[in-house]
């Protein structure tokens, strides 16, 4: 009795403070109790819960492989350790949803018959940023259905009825009015939105089930839903790049921060941060990783659509110039200022997706200790398209990782190993010794590399075995630009469905099986 006394008094205190009398909308952050484990800590390997999903995947995985090895091939022995198999969507929009999901559906034992079906069940981790990331969380955000079931129940007419070109907004008026009241909510409880705020409120009507598109879906809550508690999924990674405005810069430099943010937790590996905090948790006012009132802590700032359009963040590109605030029917950077406009007037601060900073005062995050905020913007804004490195630290042990780059490198939107390439540069540079060597780009096109399935490291026991997907038009023109935010059905069905190159990947089992 005591304590549920306690707790309501400890709430009522907290929503005094934050001037919270109710939630207007379940899109705003609230006051929440404190959890009784530590709420920042080092990034000295995985965390707990992590590792307990792992320990919990890792055999389930093993068995799938197992099983898929044996259907190609029976004369192939699976007796021992399988290896630990990631797998990767790059940014690029739509177009990168789209190609991704076709991958995606070619690995996906309940929803395709093809060589490679049966390997998404043995995955272990899937790591996704950008478009890879509005994929990574349609799927992630309503339980881990099929692409065909994505494709016909939701895609398809959402995507043909895009709220991102503006006359389709500014013609949805319940949609264009929940997403304002949502805005106008999270400002009232004492979070100033930015233009990440509609641009993720207005992506998930397009990528989330239930009402107001998919409004009380938070990333912190995957962790409870059946199949990820059952550990029949892989582990979900969301990236996204810090910039240092605090020095006056708008873009992200090429060893810009990497931030990881996953069901249960928020923060990175890189030098300077070093430290996670829980995600379910962000938003939370914290001091050398305590709470700066005594067991209070905020809940629900991890809104899957705030994640996802954090991922994809691209308004920082217009650096010192702030889209003008009016309802235009033409440029959507102008609706979303609208939006937030409802809120409070639209500055710079706007252009990026705005952390309260969990490692403010924590010591070992010395590069970001002192802000009393983080400024987050799309993970491939770096020249880092693939997610590749939060695979490639060694307490997740991974063994082979399936790249799927939707880049748009060159002219005609294809791409050309660039990105892959600075990867490697930078892994090297950060002492990431597991990333094998990755060719010129000059290499790549003159061998092709871009336009098939390629291999790189499997000659070196050392390093991880990357299996690199490249888009190509297969069987569909599936090189539309990144700025391309509508498309038909059958446009949509065409891009899911544009992967017969799956079928030659039934070798790469002579890789994984050597691992």
């Amino acid at each position: 009795m005591y304590s549920l006394i306690l707790s309501s008094a400890l709430l009522l205190a907290v929503g005094d403070t934050l001037s919270i009398p109710a939630p207007l909308s379940p899109y705003a952050p609230k006051p929440a109790l404190c959890p009784s484990s530590a709420l920042v800590r080092p990034a000295n390997g995985l965390s707990s819960a992590e590792s307990a999903f792992i320990t919990a995947r890792a055999p389930i995985a093993s068995k799938n492989l197992a099983a898929w090895l044996q259907k190609t091939n029976s004369g192939f022995a699976t007796g021992g350790n399988m290896p630990n198999v990631a797998f990767t969507v790059s940014g690029g929009g739509y177009r990168s949803l789209l190609c991704g999901a076709g991958v995606t559906q070619g690995f996906d034992a309940r929803d395709s018959n093809v060589g490679t079906s049966g390997l998404f069940q043995s995955f272990t981790y899937q790591a996704a940023l950008s478009g890879g990331a509005w994929l990574l969380s349609s799927i992630a955000g309503n339980n881990y259905p099929t692409v065909s079931s994505l494709s016909s129940g939701l895609w398809q007419q959402a995507f043909q009825d895009s709220l991102l070109i503006p006359d389709d907004l500014l013609a949805a008026g319940a949609a264009y009015t929940a997403v304002t009241l949502d805005i106008k909510a999270k400002n009232t409880a004492g979070f100033p939105p930015t233009l990440t705020d509609p641009w993720g409120r207005l992506l998930s009507y397009q990528l989330l089930y239930g009402l107001d598109g998919g409004v009380t879906t938070t990333l912190s809550g995957v962790a409870t839903s059946s199949n990820f508690a059952l550990y029949a999924v892989p582990f979900p990674i969301i990236t996204s790049l810090g910039v240092k405005v605090w020095e006056g810069e708008c873009l992200p430099g090429p060893n810009a921060t990497i931030y990881e943010l996953t069901p249960y937790e928020f923060g990175s590996f890189d030098k300077g941060v070093a430290a996670f905090t829980q995600t379910r948790y962000l938003g939370s006012s914290l001091s050398n990783g305590a709470p700066t009132q005594a067991g209070i802590c905020v809940s629900n700032y991890d809104n899957l659509g705030y994640v996802l359009g954090t991922s994809s963040n691209i308004f920082n590109e217009a650096c010192l110039s702030v889209p003008d605030p009016l309802n235009s029917t033409s440029v959507l950077a102008d609706d979303l200022a609208a939006i937030l406009d409802a809120a409070h007037e639209v500055t710079t601060r706007d252009e990026y997706a705005v952390y309260p900073n969990p490692f403010y005062n924590y010591a070992p995050s010395t590069f970001v200790s002192a802000q009393k905020s983080l400024s987050l913007v799309d993970g491939g804004e770096a020249l880092q398209n693939n997610p590749i490195f939060p695979l490639l630290q060694p307490a997740r042990g991974v063994n082979v990782m399936i790249v799927n780059d939707n880049s748009a490198d060159t002219s005609n939107n294809f791409p050309n190993g660039s990105q892959i390439l600075t990867t490697y540069v930078q892994a090297q540079s950060g002492g990431l010794t597991r990333m094998p060597f990755i060719p010129s780009v000059d290499t790549f096109i003159s061998e092709g590399l871009n336009k098939r399935p390629t291999f790189f490291g499997c000659d070196n026991a050392n390093v991880i075995t990357i299996v690199y997907l490249p888009n190509v038009n297969y069987t569909f023109m599936s090189n539309e630009p990144t700025s391309k935010l509508q498309y038909s059905k059958s446009e949509t069905v065409g891009q899911c469905t544009s992967h017969p190159f799956l079928s030659s990947l039934r070798f790469c089992v002579f890789v994984i099986a050597g691992q």
